[in-house]
């Protein structure tokens, strides 16, 4: 994985650990760092299909869901698959879709299933979404409101490569698909067995309290006119168990939590705001998340 994006470790593993928590990614960054690398190194690596959509401001649900069509030769309608049914899903620029359309495919992500007419539909198994923004763009856009972020498990940024891999990209020439290269180590159905193995790992009351402890002090900050919800803090612990998965592990330690807390928690919480019509940054969020958990004291 990480040869696809050199440099970027925090990005992949942040990436793998949702993946493993049976979460989904917001990755928020500039175009052109690796968004569409890390979809598809990821695909490969647990032998996945992928599928890709560009959301516009035109693109309507049954784009990305699917359609009932009626079939001639049988009499009846039949149901045609969107994008959406596939193991891997890059949404580009998710916030450059209506509402609507963004609410459907959010949706659909949440109870793993597609609703068209009455008829459920569920999705592929394992079922994994990555979905876009551009932080410098806004303009014509609409932005996604809490309770949509609030579905999303952790968010990351790529960022710019380290000197040394941005050389060697030049020295190249031209784009090269850098997962191309990367190999199949599981295939779906030993990933989905990971994701079950996930529910069984251990987290004991002592990391429920500092966990609980985390989610209390976004609430009680006056930093923050938002704090963490519930679910927030269901999704880290979820979050957590699939860190010792990756690691190796049947139990949570007190580090899964507190340095999984920003990626998980960041763009669930608002801050307070300074003056009318602010918009705090991205960075700041984290700043403020950051400082908030370095105060709580960590179980021994």
């Amino acid at each position: 994985m990480e040869q696809a994006l050199e440099g970027k470790p925090e990005a992949v593993e942040l990436a793998l650990i949702a993946l493993l928590a049976r979460g989904h990614v917001l990755i928020e960054d500039v175009p052109g760092v690796g968004k569409t690398t890390l979809a598809r190194a990821l695909a490969k690596a647990v032998g996945g299909e992928l599928r890709r959509v560009q959301f516009t401001s035109d693109l309507l649900p049954s784009d990305v869901l699917g359609v009932s069509v009626f079939d001639q030769r049988i009499g009846q309608f039949v149901f045609r698959q969107g994008p959406i049914f596939a193991n891997v899903l890059l949404a580009d620029e998710i916030n450059r879709a209506s509402p609507r359309t963004q609410s459907a495919l959010l949706e659909a992500m949440n109870e793993g299933q597609v609703s068209i007419e009455g008829t459920a539909t569920p999705l592929p198994e394992p079922f994994f979404v990555l979905a876009t923004q551009n932080p410098q763009d806004f303009a014509g856009t609409f932005p996604l409101p809490e309770s949509q972020l609030d579905r999303f498990m952790v968010r990351i940024r790529i960022g710019y490569p380290p000197p040394q891999v941005e050389m060697r990209l030049l020295l190249q020439g031209g784009e090269p698909d850098r997962a191309r290269n990367v190999p199949q180590i599981i295939d779906p159905a030993q990933l989905v067995a990971l994701q079950r193995e996930v529910d069984r790992v251990e987290l004991d009351s002592s990391l429920a309290t500092y966990l609980q402890a985390v989610l209390a002090a976004t609430r009680s900050s006056p930093t923050l006119s938002l704090g963490a919800s519930p679910r927030a803090g269901m999704n880290l612990a979820r979050a957590a168990r699939g860190r010792a998965v990756l690691y190796g592990r049947s139990y949570c330690i007190a580090d899964d939590i507190h340095d999984l807390a920003v990626a998980v928690l960041a763009h669930r919480v608002r801050l307070s705001a300074h003056a009318e019509g602010y918009m705090p940054t991205r960075d700041e969020c984290e700043a403020a998340v950051r400082d908030l958990v370095a105060r709580v004291p960590v179980p021994l």
